[in-house]
């Protein structure tokens, strides 16, 4: 009994004082930010999928976009503007048709696009090898281009573009950061800080939310895994906080080979770390309510999507899509009203190609 009461008082000790420290970091100023919260799922037998919330202010007017390959696109931002032909087929979420935010591409490769407060897009210099490229097309061009996130860091290395921002229709700064993930579970974020891209690429980085910057948000779920989930995990909606959470549920939920077990698990962490609808934060107004959800089968090829608005979850399976070259550009119209559910493969309709959001200045 002693020694029961003993281990109590060192185990309080060791939690008061991580608490103090942790409340003491809290009194440090945090960005007011957009929320989104991503998370990759391991399963076993090399099942692998993403998860991921989109948090905005208002309707974002989103529909579900499928591209064929062969489509000749270019940067959308002046006469220098990069250019490429897409090599792969992909679904994709559109944000008021005018760009992709998030999706995934017939090799089982996929982009999110977050918000980032800290994001800071390059400069153009004199005689700038680098081509420029709207923000808008920033996740289409890893879709339509690369089958593996090894393929993504090597060509950004590269920097054959620098991204010029524009402002949502909304007229919010368009200050984004970027994930990708593969079938095999490789990740890697990309984020323009101080004028320069950073690249942090690595399979344990299986969780991306908002601000700060992504070292400092490793930094920060290191400290709460000393404490251990189990214990206690911060649970604000703060982006800090959502980064914690999905970092450790990810994780902590069972790895099964069962796609359906699988895909309902990542939904499930995701929804914890989802804002409620109409939800505002005591001094930071601008936090956001979840408007949608998606999880991403990159093993098998199925793409779900979740409004909040919606009473059901339904997919898109991309082996029922015709990616040929010369195929139509598709779109399900979810902005009508119309309620899905199950495989909508066969209800995209064949639509005028997407207008995206031209870039102004270079």
């Amino acid at each position: 009994m002693l020694q029961s009461t003993l281990n109590f008082h060192v185990d309080f000790r060791t939690l008061f004082t991580s608490l103090t420290t942790f409340l003491m970091m809290g009194l440090m100023p945090i960005p007011v930010v957009l929320g989104c919260t991503r998370a990759v799922y391991l399963g076993t037998e090399n099942l692998v999928v993403t998860g991921r919330t989109m948090d905005w202010f208002n309707d974002m007017e989103t529909n579900l976009w499928a591209f064929p390959r062969g489509i000749e696109r270019d940067g959308a931002a002046g006469a220098n503007s990069i250019r490429w032909t897409s090599k792969y087929g992909s679904v994709g979420a559109g944000i008021w048709d005018i760009g992709i935010a998030d999706g995934m591409n017939e090799a089982g490769l996929v982009a999110n696009m977050l918000y980032l407060t800290e994001t800071e897009y390059p400069t153009p210099v004199a005689n700038d090898a680098r081509q420029p490229m709207s923000l808008s097309l920033w996740a289409q061009y890893m879709l339509d281009n690369f089958a593996t996130v090894a393929e993504v860091v090597a060509a950004m290395e590269q920097e054959p573009f620098y991204v010029i921002p524009i402002p949502s229709p909304d007229g919010k700064p368009g200050t984004v950061h970027l994930s990708v993930s593969d079938a095999t579970g490789d990740s890697a974020i990309f984020e323009y800080v101080e004028g320069r891209l950073v690249i942090h690429h690595s399979r344990d980085y299986q969780v991306m939310t908002n601000s700060p910057t992504y070292d400092q948000q490793l930094a920060l779920n290191q400290y709460w895994q000393q404490i251990g989930g189990t214990t206690m995990l911060p649970g604000t909606n703060r982006a800090a906080d959502r980064f914690v959470r999905a970092s450790f549920y990810i994780n902590a939920i069972p790895k099964t080979a069962d796609p359906a077990e699988a895909s309902a698990s990542v939904f499930s962490v995701i929804r914890n770390a989802s804002v409620p609808l109409g939800i505002t934060t005591p001094g930071q107004p601008n936090i956001s309510s979840t408007i949608w959800r998606t999880v991403a089968d990159q093993t098998n090829r199925r793409y779900f999507f979740e409004s909040t608005r919606s009473p059901n979850v339904f997919w898109v399976n991309l082996d029922n899509l015709d990616f040929t070259a010369g195929s139509p550009v598709k779109k399900l119209t979810l902005t009508d009203g119309a309620v899905f559910a199950g495989d909508t493969s066969a209800q995209f309709q064949a639509t005028e190609p997407m207008r995206f959001l031209e870039a102004t200045g270079e």
